[in-house]
């Protein structure tokens, strides 16, 4: 399994990292998850500079797509000729956003009519793009999803994992990243957040 982690200039560590991180926990299982970037190197919004794992039109060609946030997302949305390389498909991908990554994927005609989540600096600019906003962590339909909040992207990558993986897989993942002495309350709350929008394994 092939996850881009979409990682722009001025992105949001939390949002990245914890993804990727969480879902490389199924490496045993052939899941592969990559900070996926348009340029070699990507900066963070506290001066982490990164080095990209691979180049942005790796997305095109993955099974799994998760846009982080950042300080440029508004930028980056009116770069029409950057988005124009993201060809995505959700009838063979699962995509994701976290954040004002949600505002990426509201321009790329990703989220239809289905609610999003986003957080309450970017909402006015999803609103503004058509979606319509809950104030929720999490949201999915069939392969879509969108979190809200920074540490939302353990549901990101929790959904990810319990949809491709199954609930075990995902649950051992989460178990092993969880607080000591909270990882059985952690882990259930998680998939309880994630669980209702999951389709029926």
């Amino acid at each position: 399994m092939k996850i881009a982690v979409l990682t722009f200039d001025g992105f949001n560590e939390l949002d990245s990292f914890i993804a990727l991180g969480l879902i490389n926990r199924l490496r045993h299982l052939g899941w592969q998850a990559e900070i996926t970037s348009p340029t070699a190197q990507v900066t963070s919004m506290n001066g982490v500079v990164v080095t990209a794992q691979q180049p942005l039109d790796f997305a095109n060609e993955a099974d799994v797509v998760l846009f982080g946030s950042g300080i440029h997302t508004r930028s980056i949305a009116a770069d029409g000729a950057l988005l124009d390389r993201l060809q995505l498909d959700p009838l063979r991908q699962r995509i994701g956003g976290q954040c004002s990554g949600t505002l990426l994927m509201a321009r790329l005609g990703l989220l239809a009519d289905m609610p999003a989540c986003t957080d309450s600096m970017t909402k006015p600019w999803v609103v503004e793009a058509g979606v319509r906003v809950v104030e929720e962590p999490f949201h999915a339909r069939g392969p879509i999803a969108t979190a809200g909040g920074c540490l939302a992207s353990q549901y990101l990558a929790a959904w990810v994992m319990a949809s491709g993986a199954g609930l075990d897989a995902a649950r051992s993942a989460l178990h092993y990243a969880a607080p000591v002495g909270e990882k059985d309350s952690y882990v259930e709350r998680v998939m309880g957040v994630v669980t209702p929008f999951l389709a029926p394994q």
